[in-house]
């Protein structure tokens, strides 16, 4: 990579490409149905995983139904928690009447993780058809269900064990009317199930109505969406289908860390990290004597690069804030070790500010991981902090975003790897040599050229 490669990224950031996670629209080539994997730590690309509650009726599948055909050129695949029902025993059997198959314990949630699992690593599972006249899962065949690019779990309490939403990247709430969905039931279990209504109002006062109460509604506060109305909320359907086709333009770890940004090619790192600050409404009178109502960012903002590489996007910071205060950090790197601070010089109050740290690669996240410790130690929040760089690789972003998962990190590019030295791969070597022209090659130092580019 050139010198005005290098340039062009520190003043426009631009040309995200995602070297090594090549993307086709969707999720990313796979090949003779195995997913794709990195070279350097074994990253799937991840489906994207929706999950549906809401109580028994209350529209969920018609709301499936609805983001499928909406992402007719996605792979998607529909996992239904019925499916995963226990067989009861012959002594269960004798008392159907009396088994509550509204509560948590009537789910084989263990074989519903299993095959989650598969899907997630790109393998085809067989998916059991429960029988709901002979309360068996083995009367059918078992339905083959390939992996996709979209796996939508539905189910009355799939957001009650939270190793099952864990898997989720999205999780909606379908809220429906209980006298509406009372009556859909009726009209369900004496049409498809075979029963009589007064057998269905004695299920629905004993034990539909107390496991909504009691399980199924309490676990609508893990939701992200809430849907009023289901399947009738064409609004919130349409909402939901466009947030999913932009997460599947996204990054597979984007998809895992909801705290990793990736910029678009037309974004500069520090405007779109300086996006991220909270803000409050400010009108100001214009020239002409208009009022313009704008937003105002926090007033306590300072920056803190780590010497001496972090430095190269102090100047990109000061444009977009000027008069900012700026902080140092100074880390011995050697090899992936990076953990050896050698000098500090911070803003006396900065633990009442918001926080950009500065630093171009993110490469083991040792140094990343020392660097935020230190400004924790010194009484930042980490959710105050925001972590600014352009070239990261995965193995960086896996470290600081489990042991930080509130700080956020924003990145123009997410690189292959690592080599064998630790180093981004492809990368462009040590970035403070090539930007302050100490390194041994010929070509002139970074900073030179920029001067070069803009006539000083």
């Amino acid at each position: 990579m050139g010198s005005k490669s290098v340039v062009d990224m520190i003043e426009a950031s631009s040309g995200a490409h995602f070297s090594g996670f090549h993307m086709d629209g969707s999720l990313g080539a796979r090949s003779n149905g195995q997913p794709t994997t990195s070279a350097s730590d074994g990253i799937y690309n991840q489906p994207f995983v929706i999950g549906v509650a809401g109580g028994a009726a209350s529209g969920k599948t018609t709301v499936c139904d609805m983001i499928i055909q909406q992402l007719h050129d996605q792979r998607v695949v529909l996992v239904n928690q019925d499916s995963f029902y226990f067989n009861l025993t012959e002594e269960e059997l004798k008392r159907v009447h009396e088994y509550n198959f509204d509560h948590p314990d009537a789910f084989d949630n263990d074989q519903l993780l299993s095959a989650m699992e598969k899907l997630r690593q790109g393998k085809a599972v067989d998916i059991p058809k429960y029988d709901f006249k002979s309360y068996k899962s083995d009367v059918f065949p078992a339905r083959r269900v390939n992996p996709s690019d979209v796996i939508i779990l539905e189910g009355i309490l799939i957001f009650h064990d939270p190793r099952i939403r864990e898997l989720m990247n999205m999780k909606i709430f379908v809220d429906t009317d209980a006298d509406v969905r009372l009556a859909r039931r009726i009209r369900r279990d004496t049409g498809e199930k075979g029963r009589d209504i007064a057998t269905v109002l004695d299920q629905y006062s004993k034990f539909v109505k107390p496991a909504f109460d009691d399980f199924i509604l309490p676990t609508k506060k893990y939701a992200d969406i809430i849907i009023p109305r289901g399947g009738d909320n064409h609004v919130a359907i349409d909402l939901i289908v466009q947030h999913i086709r932009t997460k599947l333009g996204q990054h597979d770890l984007c998809k895992i860390y909801p705290n990793l940004y990736v910029i678009q090619s037309t974004f500069q790192v520090v405007e779109h990290g300086l996006g991220h600050l909270p803000f409050t409404e400010k009108q100001v009178i214009t020239p002409t004597g208009s009022v313009y109502t704008g937003v105002d960012f926090c007033k306590r903002l300072c920056g803190v690069s780590v010497v001496r590489s972090g430095e190269s996007m102090e100047n990109a910071l000061r444009a977009c804030c000027k008069g900012i205060k700026i902080g140092k950090i100074l880390i011995h790197r050697e090899g992936d070790n990076g953990q050896n601070l050698i000098y500090e010089k911070l803003p006396k109050d900065i633990a009442d500010r918001h926080v950009l740290l500065l630093d171009p690669i993110l490469g083991t996240g040792n140094s990343a991981v020392q660097a935020i410790s230190l400004l924790i130690r010194k009484g930042v929040p980490e959710a105050n902090i925001i972590f600014l760089n352009l070239i990261s690789a995965p193995q960086g972003v896996h470290v600081v975003c489990k042991k930080f998962p509130r700080i956020k990190i924003v990145t123009s590019e997410i690189e292959t790897g690592l080599n064998e030295d630790f180093r981004v791969i492809p990368g462009m070597g040590e970035f403070g040599d090539r930007y302050f022209g100490t390194d041994d090659d010929d070509e002139p130092p970074v900073a030179a050229t920029a001067a070069a580019k803009n006539g000083s």
